[in-house]
C-alpha cells in the first residue's frame, strides 16, 4: 500500500515536470494553443521554423515515449514544419508516439485517433530522379497537402503519404502505407493500402 502511494507521488511529480517542459517548448516554438490539451504524457519534440506554424485544438491527448504507449516503442511524438509547412490539429484528437512532418500542410480534424508509431509526411523529402538527388539531395522533393477528416482512426505503425485525404470515420489498418485518397466510412489496409470493406457503424 505504501509503495503504491510513493509510486503515485513520484508519477505525479514526473507528470508535472513534463507538463512544464512541454509548455516551455510549445511557447518558444510558437505553437498556437486554441484550447487546453487534455493529457500530454512524455516530452513532445517540436521543430518549426519562423515561416511554419503548428496549431493544437482543445482536449488533445498526446503520448510521447514507451512509458505511455508501449505500442509506439520508445519513439517520441514529433511535430516538424519545413519551409512554409502548417500542422493543424483539431479538437479531441489522440496521438501516440507518432511523427508529423509538413512542407505544405497537414490537417488533422476533430476526433481523430492516431495509433503508436505512425508517420505522416506531406513531402517526399528528396527528389525521385537519381541525377536530381545527386545535385539537390535534400531539395526538390514533391509535396502535397494531407487531410485526415473527422473521426478517422489510423492504426499503429501506419504511414500516410503526401497528397492523401482520409475520409470521415474511415479506419486504416495497422502497418498500412496509404498513398491515395480513402473515401468516407471505409476500412483500408496493406502496402499499398486498399479497401477492405465499409465500416459498419454501430446503431
Amino acid at each position: 500500500m505504501i509503495l503504491k502511494q510513493v509510486y503515485k507521488i513520484f508519477s505525479e511529480m514526473r507528470y508535472l515536470r513534463e507538463d512544464m517542459i512541454n509548455k516551455f517548448i510549445f511557447k518558444i516554438m510558437g505553437v498556437n494553443m486554441e484550447g487546453k490539451p487534455k493529457n500530454i504524457r512524455g516530452v513532445v519534440t517540436i521543430r518549426s521554423n519562423c515561416k511554419g506554424s503548428i496549431t493544437l485544438g482543445s482536449n488533445v491527448t498526446i503520448m510521447s515515449g514507451k512509458k505511455y504507449n508501449i505500442i509506439g516503442n520508445d519513439f517520441r511524438t514529433v511535430f516538424r514544419t519545413l519551409q512554409n509547412g502548417k500542422i493543424e490539429i483539431g479538437n479531441n484528437v489522440g496521438i501516440s508516439n507518432s511523427t508529423v512532418v509538413s512542407v505544405e500542410s497537414v490537417t488533422i480534424e476533430d476526433n481523430v485517433m492516431i495509433g503508436g508509431n505512425c508517420q505522416i509526411f506531406d513531402t517526399d523529402f528528396h527528389p525521385i530522379a537519381y541525377s536530381d538527388r545527386l545535385e539537390h539531395d535534400s531539395e526538390g522533393g514533391k509535396s502535397k497537402p494531407i487531410r485526415i477528416m473527422e473521426g478517422a482512426f489510423i492504426g499503429a505503425n501506419s504511414m500516410i503519404l503526401k497528397g492523401v485525404t482520409i475520409g470521415r470515420h474511415s479506419v486504416i489498418g495497422a502497418g498500412s502505407v496509404v498513398a491515395k485518397d480513402v473515401p468516407d466510412g471505409e476500412i483500408w489496409a496493406g502496402n499499398p493500402a486498399v479497401c477492405i470493406r465499409k465500416v459498419r457503424e454501430q446503431i
